[in-house]
């Protein structure tokens, strides 16, 4: 059975509602900070920290798109982005699911992914265990 995370935008955000293009761009941003980083220490660490490419389907146009995994280590991780009514007002979210098909490596990116996105974004991160983690701002 897939397990989904959500990273759920809050007051005190940066951001309020996230298109398919930010949260690509986003993810290629992640992946120049980890070929910086890979620079540093001599070492190709971009294709070790980010072992994926940007796939779409037809049929997820403008909806979601998936990470294919490049190693037989990692698989498929599949991002989107929508919203939902909850106590009078429209909240938006990502959402970050692993297909049937993840494997364990492919649950250890996710979690990675969806920390930095929430960190950057100050937003709320509910994971796939259940838990929530806050990156806003609160008082």
């Amino acid at each position: 059975m897939s397990q989904s995370a959500f990273i759920r935008f809050v007051t005190g955000s940066t951001m309020t509602s996230p298109t398919l293009d930010e949260l690509k761009s986003q993810l290629e941003h992640y992946r120049e900070q980890l070929s910086r980083t890979g620079a540093q220490l001599s070492w190709e660490y971009d294709s070790a920290g980010f072992p994926y490419t940007v796939e779409t389907k037809p049929e997820g146009e403008g909806k979601w798109f998936y990470l294919k995994g490049t190693t037989p280590r990692y698989r498929s991780i599949v991002l989107g982005v929508g919203s939902e009514t909850q106590e009078d007002s429209l909240q938006h979210y990502v959402q970050i699911v692993l297909p049937d098909t993840a494997t364990h490596g492919d649950k250890s990116k996710a979690n990675e992914l969806g920390k930095y996105l929430a960190r950057h974004w100050k937003a709320r991160l509910d994971l796939f265990n259940g838990r929530t983690m806050y990156f806003n701002p609160r008082k």
